[in-house]
């Protein structure tokens, strides 16, 4: 019998599964996301996995190897304020490093606005006295009067979760470790966090913020994972759960429960994920992985067939400093809500009508017009069959809550729809330059890689107005996340910081220096995965008058040459020329950060790229009114009854299951060999 491994993304509308067989054959399904408790809606979309496959569930996850998920629990835990009660350990007249934030704000120059409102309020921000010297030395021991004191307050609190940050314990986790058994032993049942063990790094707000995060989003990770876990056990699931993290890379549920933090962009790495395995497959190592789903537009870049990592994050105003990914989230999507403002001015997103009540063409009640509606208002979404016909949408709604902002701009319906889709477009286009030109990437050179349930049906218009001359849509572009974490391999990273060594120590120092941190990745690794495992390192830098530091991947350089040192110079000064467009090589050079990841590669199934004929018949199925600056009579066509080869001129619409692809007019579609939508676009 085959095996399966499983692929879960939830969404803010839908969550997608997909599950590979052990021949590559590639299933997929969608299931209502549920807000209140997202297990409802995976175990639900599992039932309907298992249906396609003509088993039950039981049956499937008894023959399931591997499930990947990417969870929304930490992101939404923030971005809705319902995490813990958090208390906070930390130094003796450093209390209140977490409301400073370095003096910033998000908008540093509206002196009106109002300061964020920390996750720990200052009578839970709890000081200790204790004291260490910057190289790690004790300056003052541990007091245990006052850190008694902090716990006996932390107790009397109804606190659920402490962080711990203590000042230079980066360069000594002695007094953390300290702490943190005291607090074992006086509160077994609370969940610790210690900024030693979550981010060992130098900058003291950026560890104090990461190490809150990860305290204040950590109980509900736990709680959410090890119930799934147990619930996929109970109905014969005995394979392994693993959680993919914000750099890109999974962990075992243990792993992501103790660095809940870095969940927080769990699954939009899964469609960057599925973004390499594409421009893989396709041979395309220039891609603009863009991924409009029903709340948000996640957009990120693909140079070279390699993703770019950033430790410059963040989520609700909340400072994260680990590792993640490079992705730009613009509150753009199916849900997004169109309306005219108290000044007349016309705006879609960034609020969402979600998955409750949703669009108001869903009939769950919602009265606001969205996107959604638009498209479904211009003849691009047929009412009858979405989802498969699973679920009709109701057009007269769509019409009454078009008119309401039709109203408000003395506009007609059908270019107050137009405008919505148009404004829509246009947002997302900006997101892209966002990622692209600011960054001096041209994306005309680039291909747009266009997935989510939604991107179909703007990909072809947004790469117009970017004058990107190529749309690819995967068979698998609804589910494409999912799909993508399949592809994933597992990862543990480590960092130290070194701040104060330049880059002039000698190469044998270096090579300690990332040995060190190989050997504990590798061990960590090992735990979890008895495979070939790999070896990333990179540093983070910067000349000595900066005060932030680049991030310089290693892996080109050859660590057994003798002038290792200067390699690694010159990879810094290369980089920045590369980010910035000048390098000052006569400039002091200050090494800041080592970091070194562990790699296990699983493996993919996925199917590979085959030759097609040069043209094969496309039948259209049926015709449909659709907008393209006035009404058109407008082909359709079945995505999955259109053979490798097949070519169709727009304007066209393709729809599937899960997913709807509208071709402008001029523009020219041809299947490829793995069964993908490749669009070049009209000049």
């Amino acid at each position: 019998m085959a095996s399966f491994t499983i692929g879960i993304d939830v969404g803010g509308t839908f969550t997608d599964l997909v599950v590979i067989d052990g021949h590559g054959e590639t299933t997929f399904a969608k299931s209502p996301s549920t807000p209140q408790d997202q297990s409802i809606g995976v175990l639900a979309g599992l039932d309907e996995l298992a249906r396609r496959l003509k088993l039950s569930r039981t049956e499937m996850l008894e023959r399931t190897q591997r499930i990947v998920h990417g969870a929304t629990v930490a992101t939404n835990a923030l971005l809705e304020r319902k995490g813990a009660k958090v208390a906070l350990l930390t130094t003796e007249g450093h209390r209140d490093v977490l409301e400073m934030r370095e003096g910033l704000k998000d908008n540093r120059y509206d002196l009106r606005s109002p300061p964020p409102e920390p996750l720990v309020p200052r009578q839970l921000r709890l000081a200790v006295r204790e004291r260490l010297r910057a190289d790690g030395s004790v300056m003052t021991p541990l007091d245990d009067t006052s850190l008694d004191a902090a716990i006996a307050t932390i107790r009397q609190s109804g606190a659920t979760s402490v962080a711990i940050c203590f000042l230079h314990a980066y360069r000594n986790p002695a007094h953390e470790r300290a702490a943190e058994q005291r607090l074992r032993r006086a509160l077994p049942d609370i969940f610790i966090s210690r900024s030693s063990d979550v981010l060992p790094q130098i900058k003291e707000f950026e560890r104090v913020s990461t190490t809150v995060v990860n305290a204040y989003v950590g109980p509900a990770v736990h709680r959410y994972l090890t119930s799934l876990e147990r619930r996929l056990s109970e109905t014969g699931f005995a394979g392994s759960l693993f959680v993919i993290l914000s750099h890109g890379g999974m962990a075992p549920v243990e792993e992501a429960a103790r660095l809940a933090a870095a969940t927080v962009l769990s699954g939009p790495a899964g469609g960057v994920a599925g973004a390499r395995r594409s421009a893989a497959l396709l041979g395309v190592p220039n891609l603009i992985p863009f991924d409009m789903g029903g709340t948000s537009t996640d957009i990120s870049l693909i140079a070279g067939g390699e993703a770019q990592l950033s430790a410059e994050r963040g989520l609700a105003g909340e400072r994260i400093a680990l590792r993640s990914l490079d992705i730009a989230s613009i509150g753009a999507g199916g849900g997004s809500i169109a309306r005219v403002d108290t000044a007349g001015a016309f705006q879609v997103g960034p609020e969402s009508a979600g998955a409750v009540p949703g669009p108001a063409c869903y009939g769950n009640g919602g009265t606001l017009a969205t996107v959604t509606d638009a498209n479904l208002l211009l003849g691009y979404l047929d009412a009858e069959n979405f989802l498969g016909g699973k679920r009709k949408l109701d057009h007269a709604a769509s019409e009454r809550a078009v008119d309401r902002v039709a109203g408000a701009l003395k506009l007609s319906r059908d270019d107050t729809a137009a405008g919505i889709f148009r404004l829509i477009n246009m947002k997302m286009a900006d997101g892209i330059r966002l990622m692209t030109l600011r960054r001096g990437v041209d994306p005309r050179r680039f291909t747009l890689l266009s997935f989510g349930g939604a991107a179909g049906l703007h990909a072809v218009e947004v790469a117009r107005e970017l004058e990107i001359p190529r749309v690819i849509v995967p068979t698998v572009a609804s589910v494409l996340s999912a799909w993508g974490m399949l592809a994933t391999d597992l990862r543990y990273e480590a960092s130290r910081t070194h701040i104060g060594e330049r880059v002039t120590m000698d190469d044998a120092a270096m090579r300690t220096i990332f040995g060190d941190l190989e050997s504990h990745a590798t061990a960590r690794l090992r735990a979890w995965f008895d495979g070939p495992v790999r070896i990333e390192r990179s540093a983070e830098m910067r000349y000595g008058e900066q005060i932030f530091e680049i991030d310089v991947p290693l892996d080109v350089l050859d660590w057994n040459a003798p002038d290792l040192v200067a390699r690694i110079h010159d990879e810094f000064h290369r980089r920045h020329e590369e980010l910035y467009t000048y390098a000052s090589r006569d400039q002091e050079v200050v090494f800041v950060n080592a970091r070194a990841a562990a790699v296990g590669a699983v493996g993919s199934t996925a199917t590979a790229l085959t030759e097609v004929p040069d043209a094969a018949k496309a039948n259209a199925k049926g015709m449909r009114r659709a907008w393209f600056g006035g009404w058109r009579e407008t082909p359709v066509f079945d995505i999955a009854a259109l053979p490798p080869g097949a070519a169709v001129t727009g304007p066209a619409i393709l729809e599937a299951e899960t997913t709807t692809v509208v071709v402008n007019v001029g523009d020219q579609m041809r299947v490829n060999g793995l069964g993908w939508l490749d669009i070049e676009l009209a000049k």
